[in-house]
C-alpha cells in the first residue's frame, strides 16, 4: 500500500513514544466513556442517524485493523472476517456493509466480544509501532495512526450524543453520569465585537494534524463584520418562543417552516414544558433549564430563524475562523475534559474586545454550505471517502462542544451536518454586517 497516495492529513508527531502514548490514551478514553453503559444500553439504536455504543467501539477498532494492521502487520489475519461487513461505516471501496439504520440489529457479536476485539487490535498495533517506526515510510504510517486517533475522537463525541438520544427515549429519563456542580452567575450582556475587512488566510497551515477538508490553505476576503461576544443562551431562545417564534413563518426559510410544521415543533430538542415549568433532558437526566447556559441541540433551521428574529444573521465559517485564530487564552475550556457534559455560562472575565466560548460548549452553526475549498481534491483509495463525498446538502459548524475530546479541535476545524440535525450539541452565535 503506497500510503502517500492515500493519506488525507498531516501528522502531529513522528516520535514513536509520543504516538504510542497518544494511541493508547485515545483507546482507553473510549473504554472509559462506555464504562457506565450496560450491555443493553450499548446495543440500542434509537434512530437511523444514531449508532449503538457497541458499534462505535467496534467501528473505531475496525478502522485501525483495516487501514493500518492490514497494510503493515506481517502475516496479517483479520480478527474475525465477518466484522468487515458488520463494522464498515460508509467506505464503498471496502465493500458491502450493514445498513446504517440497522446497526442496532447486530446483536452478535456481543459487547464482551467487541471489547475483546478492541483489546486484540490495540495490543497488536501497539506491538507493531516500534518496528514500523524504523521504516522509511514511517511518516505516512504515523499519519494513518494519527488519523485513526482523530477518527476515534470523533466517535467518542458521537457515542455520547447517541447514547443521550437513546436514554431520552426512556420514560424514567435515566442519567448517564452524576450532575456536575452548577455554574454560578448570569450570562454577561451580549455585545458585538467588530472585525475589520481584508484578505485572510483560511484553512490549515500544515503545522500538525488536520483533516483533508481543512485544506488547502487559501486567501479569502472578509468584509467588515460584528460577532457576538458569546453564544446565544437558553433564556434568549425562551424569548423567541414567547414571542411566537415557532409560529411566525416570516422568520423561517421555506424548508425550515415545512420542517417546523411537519414535526409540530415549538421548542428546542430535549426541552419540555409541564405546568409552566421548563426542563431539558441531559446526560445527567432531566433537570430544570438554566436560562444562562448556552443553548444546544438546535437545528440549522432554528438557528437561522432565531438570528433573523434577533435582527442579525448566522456567521460565515471564515468569520468564526478569523475570530478563533485571533482569540487570546481565556482559561479553562468546557470540553469533554471538564467533565460537565453540558454547556456552561459564559465567563464575565472575557476581555472587552474578545469573544468568549469560541472553543467548547456548543458547536456553532454557520451560514456556509459544506463545500470544498479552492484546490481541494480527494485522495485516491478508501480514505478519500472520509470527507469529500459528503460535500452536498450540509452546513458547516465551528468551535467544538462540551463533548469534544481535549485537544481535538483547532480554529480551522470544519464539522458538518444536514440542516435538520438536532441531536448534536449544536447552538449558535450571532453575527452582523458592519
Amino acid at each position: 500500500m503506497n500510503t502517500s497516495n492515500h493519506l488525507p492529513i498531516a501528522t502531529a508527531s513522528l516520535e514513536e513514544d509520543a504516538l504510542q502514548r497518544r494511541f493508547l490514551a485515545v483507546r482507553a478514553r473510549s473504554e472509559t466513556l462506555a464504562r457506565p453503559l450496560s450491555a443493553e444500553d450499548a446495543q440500542v439504536q434509537s434512530m437511523p442517524d444514531a449508532s449503538p455504543a457497541k458499534w462505535h467501539l467496534a467501528h473505531t477498532t475496525w478502522f485501525f485493523e483495516v487501514f493500518v494492521l492490514r497494510a503493515f502487520e506481517p502475516g496479517f489475519r483479520a480478527h474475525d472476517p465477518d466484522f468487515h461487513f458488520h463494522f464498515n461505516s460508509y467506505y464503498e471501496a471496502e465493500g458491502a456493509r450493514q445498513p446504517r439504520p440497522q446497526r442496532g440489529l447486530i446483536t452478535r457479536p456481543g459487547l464482551a466480544e467487541v471489547r475483546a476485539y478492541r483489546t486484540s487490535v490495540t495490543e497488536r498495533l501497539a506491538q507493531q509501532i516500534p518496528t514500523l517506526a524504523r521504516r522509511d515510510d514511517w511518516p505516512e504510517i504515523a499519519g494513518l495512526i494519527e488519523l485513526g486517533c482523530n477518527h476515534e475522537e470523533q466517535h467518542q463525541e458521537l457515542l455520547l450524543t447517541d447514547i443521550k438520544h437513546a436514554l431520552a427515549q426512556n420514560p424514567i429519563a435515566p442519567a448517564y453520569a452524576a450532575l456536575p456542580p452548577p455554574t454560578a452567575g448570569a450570562a454577561p450582556a451580549l455585545r458585538f465585537i467588530e472585525f475589520e475587512s481584508g484578505l485572510r488566510d483560511i484553512g490549515h497551515a500544515c503545522d500538525g494534524f488536520a483533516f483533508d477538508n481543512e485544506t488547502p490553505r487559501h486567501l479569502y476576503h472578509v468584509s467588515p463584520f460584528g460577532l457576538a461576544s458569546r453564544p446565544v443562551t437558553n433564556g434568549e431562545i425562551r424569548e423567541f418562543i414567547d414571542d411566537g417564534g415557532y409560529t411566525e413563518p416570516r422568520h423561517w426559510l421555506s424548508l425550515g417552516w415545512d420542517w417546523v410544521n411537519a414535526g409540530g415543533r415549538a421548542a428546542p430538542f430535549y426541552w419540555e414544558c409541564r405546568d409552566g415549568a421548563w426542563s431539558v433532558f441531559t446526560l445527567h437526566g432531566r433537570r430544570p433549564i438554566d436560562w444562562h447556559e448556552s443553548v444546544a441541540h438546535l437545528s440549522y433551521f432554528e438557528a437561522d430563524a432565531f438570528a433573523r428574529w434577533a435582527g442579525a444573521r448566522l456567521p460565515r465559517e471564515q468569520e468564526l475562523e478569523v475570530a478563533a485564530a485571533s482569540a487570546v487564552d481565556l482559561g479553562p475550556i468546557n470540553d469533554l475534559d471538564s467533565g460537565r457534559l453540558c454547556p456552561s455560562v459564559a465567563e464575565h472575565r472575557t476581555p472587552e474586545q474578545c469573544c468568549a466560548q469560541l472553543e467548547g460548549d456548543v458547536w456553532e452553526w454557520t451560514s456556509s454550505a459544506y463545500s470544498p475549498y479552492p484546490g481541494f481534491k480527494a485522495v485516491a483509495g478508501a480514505l478519500g471517502e472520509y470527507n469529500g463525498k459528503f460535500m452536498c446538502g450540509q452546513y458547516v459548524l465551528r468551535g467544538g462542544s462540551c463533548l469534544t475530546p481535549p485537544g481535538h479541535w483547532r480554529p480551522t476545524y470544519r464539522n458538518f451536518f444536514p440542516p435538520a440535525a438536532q441531536w448534536q450539541v449544536s447552538g449558535l452565535r450571532l453575527a452582523k454586517d458592519l
